[in-house]
Formats: C-alpha cells, sequence, structure tokens
C-alpha cells in the first residue's frame, strides 16, 4: 500500500489587519518532507500516526511537507498558489496512491481562493483518481463546503475545545483511511448544516454531554465516526457556521438521519453554550477580590489564535488602572519593543513604548518606565506534546506586574509560557492570557478561578452585525429561526 501525507494550515481572519505570507509559515513551521518531527503540530498529527503504522504494518508512507501559519489575516494569492502547487507537485510525484491523509485546518481563505482546502482537495482528487482514498482532518472552527465533502472518503475533526484530542483525531483519520483502502469498512458521510454560528466550548456543559454522546455512538459501534464543525466567526465565508458530520459503514440514509438528528440538538443550545463574559473592568475586580488564586483572566477576543495580532493594551492599561498587583500578564506581540529590551539587556531599567500598534481597535501605546527581568531567544510554550514557538522574548516588570513581550504572535496555551520565562506563577494573585478557550486545558489545574474578559477590539465577535459579503443562508443569530426559512 503507498499512501501519500501532507499538511497545510493556516486560519484566515478576514476582518484582521494583519496579512499572511510565505515568511509566517517559515516562522511558525515549515517542514520539507522527511522533515517533520516526531511530534505533532496541531494540524499534522498525521505525520507521526502514519509513521507508526507504516512501521508496524510494511506500508510505503511518502511524506510531502507539512507547513502551519498561527492564525492571521487574508493569505496572499502567491503564498496560496506556491504552498498548493508544492503539495500538489509531491503528491504527483508519488503516484500511484492508494491513499492520500491530509492534515488541514479548514479555515484558510486566501486571495482569489475562498475555499482553499476545497480546491486542495478536489485537485488531489483528481490526480489521485477515483479509486484512491482520501483521508482528511479538521480544526472544528472551520468552514465545511461541499466540495470537501465530495472530495473526501473520511474526514474527522477535533472533537474538544480546547483541542486536546488533535493528535486522536489525526490517529482516526489515519486508522479509517487505511481501513477503507482494505476494504474492511465502506465509509459513507453524511452532513447536516445546524444553521448557526456560536462560541462551542467543551470544556462545560452542555457541549461536554453533547461530545460524550458522540463519542458513546463510536464506542458503540454506530457510527465510524461523529464530528462537530463550529466554524470560525472571523472568516468571511459562504460556508460559515457549524455543520454535523457522521461517517457510517456503508448506510448513508441512517448517516443522513443520525446527523440530522444531532445538528438539531446542537441547534437547539444556541444561545446559552459559552462560559459568562465579563467586561474588563469587571473582569479584574473580581479577580481581585477572589480568594482562590492564581485567578486566570482570558482576554477573549484580542487572541492571536482567531487571527488578531494579541497586541491589544485595552485590559493591561485596566491593570494599571486598579493598581493590581501580583499580575502576569501573556502576551503582548510587539517585535520592536522585544528588540530594544534586547538592546538594554536584562537587568536594564527604561522607557519603553508597547502595545497597541496594528489598530485602531486594540488601545493606544503604553508608555511606562520597566524594568527587563528576562531575554530569552527562541522561546517556546507547550500544547500537548506539541511545542508552539514564541519566538525571542523580553520580561518586563512594573511594579509586581510581569509581562511577556513575544515576537511570534501566539495565544496562550500552558502556564509554561510563564515559568519558561522565569515567571513564578505560584507567587501571583492573577494571570491574563490572550485565549478564548485554548488555555483552559493546562491552566485549570492550577487556577483558584477562571473568568473570561470581553474586551471589543478587532476581533468580530457577533455574528448578527458582522458584516459578511458571501453569506447567502440563513444563519443564526442572524435569523431566529433559519430551518423555518430553509423549509419555507
Amino acid at each position: 500500500m503507498r499512501v501519500f501525507c501532507a499538511s497545510l494550515a493556516t486560519e484566515t481572519n478576514t476582518f484582521s489587519p494583519l496579512r499572511t505570507d510565505f515568511s509566517d509559515f517559515e516562522q511558525s513551521f515549515y517542514a520539507v518532507p522527511g522533515k517533520h518531527p516526531e511530534t505533532p503540530t496541531l494540524c499534522s498529527a498525521v505525520f507521526p500516526a502514519l509513521r507508526r503504522r507504516a512501521a508496524e504494518e510494511g506500508l510505503t508512507l511518502i511524506e510531502g511537507t507539512a507547513t502551519w501559519a498561527e492564525p492571521g489575516g487574508l493569505v496572499n494569492a502567491a503564498t496560496w498558489e506556491r504552498l498548493r502547487d508544492e503539495v500538489l507537485g509531491q503528491l504527483k510525484a508519488a503516484l500511484p496512491v492508494d491513499a492520500v491523509v491530509l492534515g488541514l485546518h479548514g479555515a484558510m481563505i486566501a486571495e482569489g481562493c475562498v475555499d482553499c482546502e476545497g480546491e486542495l482537495l478536489a485537485a488531489a482528487r483528481a490526480l489521485a483518481g477515483p479509486k484512491a482514498k482520501i483521508g482528511v482532518s479538521f480544526d472544528p472552527h472551520s468552514h465545511l463546503s461541499a466540495k470537501r465533502v465530495e472530495n473526501a472518503d473520511v474526514i474527522t475533526v477535533f472533537k474538544e475545545f480546547p483541542h486536546t484530542d488533535f493528535v486522536e483525531a489525526g490517529e482516526v483519520c489515519v486508522d479509517l483511511t487505511l481501513r477503507a483502502v482494505r476494504g474492511e469498512i465502506a465509509p459513507q458521510i453524511s452532513v447536516f448544516d445546524a444553521r448557526m454560528m456560536d462560541v462551542l466550548p467543551t470544556s462545560i456543559q452542555p457541549m461536554r454531554g453533547f461530545v460524550d454522546k458522540i463519542k458513546g455512538m463510536e464506542a458503540r459501534g454506530e457510527i465510524l465516526s461523529g464530528s462537530v464543525i463550529h466554524g470560525f466567526m472571523a472568516g468571511d465565508s459562504p460556508d460559515l457556521g457549524a455543520k454535523i458530520i457522521v461517517i457510517t459503514d456503508g448506510a448513508p440514509q441512517r448517516g443522513d438521519r443520525l446527523a440530522r438528528d444531532l445538528g438539531m440538538e446542537l441547534f437547539g443550545f444556541r444561545g446559552r453554550t459559552k462560559p459568562d463574559f465579563l467586561p474588563p473592568a469587571e473582569a479584574l475586580r473580581r479577580a481581585d477580590a477572589s480568594p482562590k488564586t492564581p485567578v486566570v483572566v482570558a482576554d477573549v477576543w484580542d487572541n492571536p489564535g482567531g487571527g488578531v495580532a494579541g497586541d491589544s493594551t485595552i485590559l493591561l492599561r485596566e491593570v494599571l488602572d486598579q493598581q493590581l498587583g501580583d499580575v502576569a500578564f501573556g502576551t503582548i506581540w510587539d517585535p520592536m519593543a522585544v528588540r530594544l529590551c534586547f538592546a538594554a539587556g536584562a537587568g536594564a531599567t527604561l522607557d519603553l513604548r508597547f502595545g497597541g500598534k496594528t489598530s485602531a481597535h486594540a488601545g493606544a501605546p503604553l508608555d511606562a518606565r520597566v524594568t527587563v527581568m528576562r531575554l530569552e531567544r527562541d522561546a517556546v510554550q507547550s500544547f500537548g506534546t506539541s511545542v508552539v514557538p514564541l519566538g525571542d522574548c523580553a520580561v518586563i516588570r512594573i511594579g509586581s506586574l510581569d509581562i511577556v513581550l513575544n515576537t511570534n504572535r501566539s495565544q496562550a496555551f500552558s502556564p509554561d509560557l510563564f515559568t519558561n520565562l522565569g515567571i513564578d506563577i505560584a507567587q501571583k494573585r492573577i494571570l491574563i492570557v490572550k485565549s478564548t478557550n485554548h488555555f483552559h486545558g493546562a491552566f485549570a489545574p492550577i487556577a483558584g478561578e477562571i473568568l473570561y474578559a470581553a474586551v471589543e477590539g478587532p476581533y468580530p465577535n457577533d455574528p448578527a452585525r458582522t458584516p459578511y459579503t458571501r453569506l447567502t443562508r440563513a444563519l443564526w443569530p442572524r435569523v431566529e429561526a433559519p430551518h423555518a426559512e430553509e423549509h419555507a
């Protein structure tokens, strides 16, 4: 059996002031064939999974490029075409193949191409031929188009948000694809459009129980796989919104029924899935008054994982206005400020302007007298077994407030964002992170309390008001009863 694999992924916020080019992929993660590390990245878990299967079963694995860019703005046309053609050229050189397995994100949008993953899958199908089996793994914050479904035999999606199961999703994709090649199963994909766009964390109810229900269906053998596409509200896509995927073993009608039942159950959760999002001043007052330390406060909308810059100063300015002490803040993306700190050296005290550079909605830059506490080249944090680059970092201190400045945009995933840079979180009453929910898995065990601060900024967080230009389907909350309109 000959199997080709590749990974090409980013998440595009089409409303972001940022733009994405090839340097963003190089800076985040770019591995040419044969150079993928043993540890997986968020969207490339199919690589280590296939390597293990190749060693155990003797199949021939041909690896293509694996690359990932931190979520950002629109991908420029030259970068998309270069990476697309690179992967497709590698597939063409590998022919004939029995299977193609791709680790994608699902929310990439480029200049001139609204459905990058759909275009890639259609081209892969044309090259590999109708008999080859194509498996693909997606992030749930993606856009599921008909073109993707038509050209894939297997689609798996991370079930958890935070995405603690990205490795498992890659392994299941590999397993089902190989079983399909061997004729052990005949996967049939059923999709139901839930016609809603909401924040759907699985760390709390009702989504916790909903995901567990789908896992139970898989464990009992009722379905081969079940997945929830949450949608990505910051992407102007005609396929915006939540969808259910059910894969059965040759039973498409039953799959259609199950997908619809699950989709309508999901639709019933609308408006009550996310945690309490507090105004920034209130979130910090509550954190200051809490006896359960450390309190973790998440800046949910200035989240680099949603494609924005991560240089908003609004919440940080509130910390200073409230004169809060024993606080660690991670991170502010400001390569120029980091460079100035490196020039000054560890231990130096200087007047520094930082943050607030990329958007009129992210607050003004801060000017402060700071002490440089730590400098680190090529700093990293962890996300499960994945290593996430932060680039060169500087820790600056104002009183008892420690702030991490970084050069590679990244949301907060783990407390080692702080500890790897010498910040003793046991001595901090409040930890402030920029992330919507991916921080939760690693921070919850050490947090006395978790609060979510909704700081308005460049992230379009209300689908009812966002000026989408490509969305033509009725979708809640833009339409109160979208399924009624569908059948009108």
